[in-house]
């Protein structure tokens, strides 16, 4: 097993994809134990995407593993930050440079 692995999620993390995103992501944390999860081409996000990370994060704690958010697209910064859940993720909120002002 790994001890670190990246995931580059480019679904959009809504409703429509949440089934398919849930079985994708929990597949990829049982594979090891730091998964590094990069948003930044995340288009749309809603709250089913948010109870989605929330899922992983927890089951991450629950397994003693580890789910870092090491990149986010400005879609997910919106909806993170629109629920004040940046600090249950515990992770930077990185916005892409082609984003920055």
């Amino acid at each position: 097993m790994p001890s670190s692995q990246p995931l580059t999620v480019t679904e959009d993390l809504t409703i429509y994809h949440a089934l398919e995103l849930k079985e994708k992501l929990l597949d990829a944390l049982s594979q090891t134990a730091d998964l590094e999860l990069n948003l930044a081409q995340v288009g749309e996000m809603d709250t089913a995407g948010l109870q989605l990370l929330v899922l992983l994060k927890k089951e991450a704690q629950r397994a003693g593993k580890c789910v870092r958010i090491v990149a986010h697209s400005q879609a997910v910064s919106a909806v993170v930050e629109f629920c004040n859940m940046a600090a249950e993720f515990g992770d930077p909120l990185l916005i892409p440079a082609h984003e920055t002002p």
